[in-house]
């Protein structure tokens, strides 16, 4: 039987393993060069940051014994008066984790608007001016350049303790970086719909209500649900400056050194946090399956 597969002189095949010799070999030696550099850019970084792996090391077991000091003692024989000490104050920090998820809430919906109005003006296929894109992407940088717990302190000095500077912080915040994933998601689309409105004498917001909304909604939605699990995270953060929520009876236990109150007030957050992460997570990947359906 003559075989089917071609035969290739020696000297070829000794040719083209030694050149795909050549290619591995230069392959594993840029690796090799990038491991280096971030080897040293590393030791550079830790170097001037004045890390200290001795010293680290040395004092690590002070912050593994913080953990052993904020938990509860909890026995079998006395297990409901234990949790009942220990979630003394449960009515009171539910009411504030609620505030939380409201200030979390609110501050994504005010940053959600703010970028879906803004998004279509800073996309490069859909902007109707190069101007306003410009203006519109500083602006957008800007929101999320400054840390929310930085609004958050100005909006305390302005507008004093409460809800309301942890709502504007986590809405600007939010405006810019769902801002910038909103318009890479535009950036995205099929442009053919959005000529075929323009050919028919579409202006920018028909062009846009008609060729590209609904192209783009079911990932904004997915980008919102994903900011407003970060924003639930970082309306506790901004409770530390007296911006309303939980945050607030977090940082006064801590400073105080309850412990345990600590311990209890974490463990609601993260159950809070987990929930509202297995949700959003089963939103999203329907979402998905919407999206890939159309």
């Amino acid at each position: 039987m003559v075989s089917g597969l071609l035969s290739l002189p020696q000297e070829r095949v000794d040719q083209l393993l030694a050149t795909y010799a050549r290619a591995v070999a230069r392959r594993r030696r840029q690796f090799y060069l990038v491991l280096a550099v971030l080897a040293l850019l590393a030791t550079v970084a830790g170097r001037y940051g004045e890390v200290d792996l001795a010293y680290l090391l040395q004092h690590f077991s002070n912050f593994t014994s913080y953990f052993g000091r904020i938990l509860p003692t909890l026995t079998f024989t006395h297990f409901a008066a234990d949790m009942a000490d220990w979630y003394w104050n449960l009515s009171g920090w539910l009411k504030l984790l609620v505030d939380t998820i409201l200030i979390a809430y609110l501050g994504t919906l005010i940053g959600t608007l703010g970028a879906f109005a803004t998004a279509f003006l800073t996309a490069q296929n859909t902007a109707p001016n190069p101007y306003l894109l410009f203006a519109v992407k500083r602006f957008h940088e800007f929101c999320r350049t400054v840390p929310d717990i930085v609004f958050a302190l100005l909006f305390v000095a302005a507008f004093g303790l409460g809800p309301l500077p942890g709502i504007l912080a986590i809405g600007i915040h939010s405006l810019g970086t769902l801002g910038k994933l909103f318009t890479e998601v535009v950036e995205n689309i099929d442009m053919k719909p959005v000529e075929g409105v323009r050919s028919t004498g579409g202006n920018f917001v028909e062009t846009v209500r008609f060729a590209v909304v609904p192209q783009v909604l079911a990932n904004f939605a997915s980008y919102a649900l994903l900011r407003f699990e970060i924003n639930v995270r970082s309306g506790t953060v901004i409770g530390f400056v007296g911006a309303g929520g939980i945050g607030q009876d977090l940082f006064v236990a801590i400073r105080k050194f309850y412990y345990t109150d600590v311990s209890a007030i974490l463990l609601m957050i993260i159950v809070t946090v987990v929930l509202f992460d297995l949700i959003s997570e089963r939103i999203r990947h329907h979402l998905a399956r919407l999206e890939s359906d159309r």
